[in-house]
């Protein structure tokens, strides 16, 4: 089956849908649904829902926004209180669960009253192949992932997005701040602060691709291996280790096998 195959079994069963509220995160695989979604039912049929919480980070926040104003739609924010529930701040392995349940479970609401029944997110179908609690509460909710109902891939959603000219298109992914912390380590706004900041810093100094593990007293920076040359000169660690110690970190490190996404969940598979 062609993408351009999978692309039009998308907008089939949008179309089978007629009206749809979607999780909307800025990220490359819902902004890439939300254009789809808004050029096949119309703007007046889409409903945008964008989840504020200090998990988010101030870039991606910025970057929806400027997305959907793009696409030509408004977003709906709406507030989640994840760091009251203990099951989620105490983070362990099923962290992104109850995340998750918070999100639709809200959206769910907002969808009821604004008249919307059906409920979508962006999976895409490599999702399938990874470590996702959070599926098991899009289920729970009735939330559809229609691009993964497709078959389709990453590297599609990238090529289609070229197509129809989205910024995204070749962003880097980039889940919520929490997936930075390390199972065990108490979810806390402070921590999610830190690596705001501390990943601003790394984009201000020209960075693309990164992560910053929070390791309690220990930050884990992940550059792409092509970046480390760029990374490990004299001036440029000791103004990111000035910046990360301000922060409140007392180690800062280098990871050397690089940028990898999910890198946290290692620890599970050794476990």
């Amino acid at each position: 089956m062609t993408t351009k195959d999978k692309l039009a079994i998308l907008k089939n069963r949008l179309l089978e849908l007629k009206r749809v509220a979607i999780a909307y995160s800025g990220g490359v695989d819902s902004v890439f649904l939300l254009k789809v979604a808004v050029d096949t039912l119309g703007a007046a049929n889409v409903l945008a829902c964008l989840g504020v919480s200090e998990s988010l980070g101030g870039y991606m926040h910025q970057k929806a926004i400027e997305s959907a104003k793009e696409i030509g739609i408004d977003v709906t924010e709406f507030g989640i209180k994840e760091l009251s529930d203990s099951k989620y701040s105490s983070n362990d392995s099923n962290r992104c669960y109850h995340c998750k349940k918070h999100l639709f479970s809200n959206l769910a609401k907002i969808a009821s009253d604004n008249g919307f029944e059906h409920i979508l997110c962006g999976n895409n179908y490599d999702d399938k192949d990874d470590y996702r609690p959070g599926n098991k509460a899009a289920l729970e909710i009735g939330v559809l992932s229609p691009i993964a109902d497709a078959e389709l891939r990453k590297e599609e959603i990238r090529e289609i997005s070229r197509q129809l000219s989205l910024k995204t298109a070749n962003e880097p992914a980039s889940p919520c701040l929490a997936s930075r912390i390390s199972y065990g380590l108490e979810i806390t706004k402070q921590r999610l602060s830190q690596i705001d900041k501390a990943e601003s810093l790394l984009r201000k100094l020209g960075f693309v691709e990164f992560r910053v593990r929070h390791h309690n007293e220990l930050a884990r920076i992940e550059v792409s291996q092509d970046d480390f040359e760029k990374i490990t000169p004299l001036e440029m660690r000791e103004q990111i280790v000035n910046e990360f110690k301000k922060l409140g970190f007392i180690y800062i490190s280098l990871d050397l096998q690089g940028f990898r996404s999910g890198a946290l969940n290692e620890s599970l598979r050794l476990s």
